[in-house]
């Protein structure tokens, strides 16, 4: 086994989309501003076609997709278009939806999304919030307080999936005391919790977030989305990222994801993942496998 070759069951994409532009309202209308910056290039269509034209050459058999922010009184149709979609193409492998998890009517959108299709492994409602109002998403920091987004999260665990957590720094210890009521509920962590304050307080802020999160078993990372920021392929900061991420969480709970095709915006698929493989190569065929295939297959039942 090799940094290349991670395992004959081929490199597991644990973070990608596909859409059609016209379900997306960031991609028709007017221009809503998103963290990873102008977005002209990927305002179009994104087929599953496309993303397999791309990743199977690099090695990729498996991609979980995880929602791409349809309107949120759609995220049904979502997971009803993306059963059509693997049933065409046999991609992609695995789903990650979305419910509005602050509505008290939430356990019944989650449980139609699973009759649906038994694809759907887990459920993603980004709680990032920061001073940058382009980088906001959630409407406060500390939304993962509410009471009814709580009960919400326990129809999550009840239906055995997961939740997909996406927080900057600031918001690590919230974050931590949620994941800590909810032992029985496995978190992924997006983006390696977006470190987006590269100076030494942000660095310094995001290492002690991370800290506190790795305490909790229940926690695992995705090594995704370090060009979000910074706007291309960082070596240095996806360095930093991986051996801190691998130090304090072991490469049981450290998954790779191409986050594309929102990356597209900055390099390719083959520059992106070599980048990864290499900065993993130094380490043991077991670390190796487990970024690139195995903890995925695990976490997401693949």
């Amino acid at each position: 086994m090799t940094a290349s070759s991670p395992g004959r069951s081929g490199i597991v994409d644990a973070h990608h989309h596909i859409w059609r532009a016209a379900d997306l309202p960031w991609l028709r209308g007017e221009m809503v501003p998103r963290i990873f910056g102008p977005y002209e290039p990927i305002r179009r269509d994104y087929p599953s076609s496309e993303y397999v034209a791309e990743a199977v050459p690099c090695g990729i058999s498996s991609a979980v997709y995880v929602q791409a922010n349809w309107a949120i009184g759609r995220s049904v149709d979502e997971v009803r278009w993306l059963r059509d979609v693997h049933a065409e193409t046999g991609w992609p492998t695995a789903v990650v939806g979305c419910a509005d998890l602050f509505d008290e009517n939430a356990p019944e959108v989650l449980r139609r999304q699973a009759a649906l299709t038994p694809l759907v492994r887990g459920t993603r409602l980004q709680l990032h919030w920061h001073e940058r109002p382009e980088f906001r998403f959630a409407a406060a920091p500390d939304r993962m307080k509410d009471p009814v987004f709580r009960r919400n999260l326990a129809a999550v665990a009840d239906l055995g999936w997961l939740f997909e957590l996406q927080v900057f720094p600031g918001q690590m210890p919230d974050a931590a005391d949620l994941v800590a009521a909810f032992p029985g509920l496995t978190f992924v962590l997006v983006h390696a919790g977006m470190p987006v304050d590269l100076d030494p307080p942000g660095v310094a802020e995001w290492t002690r977030g991370m800290k506190l999160l790795a305490e909790h078993p229940n926690v695992v990372v995705k090594l995704t989305g370090q060009g979000t920021f910074v706007h291309r392929v960082d070596r240095p900061l996806i360095e930093r990222v991986t051996a801190t991420c691998l130090d304090l969480f072991g490469s049981r709970r450290c998954m790779w994801g191409s986050n594309f095709p929102i990356e597209k915006l900055w390099t390719d698929l083959p520059t992106l993942l070599s980048t990864w493989q290499d900065v993993l190569a130094g380490r043991t065929a077991e670390e190796i496998g487990d970024v690139f295939t195995a903890t995925a297959t695990r976490v997401y039942g693949l």
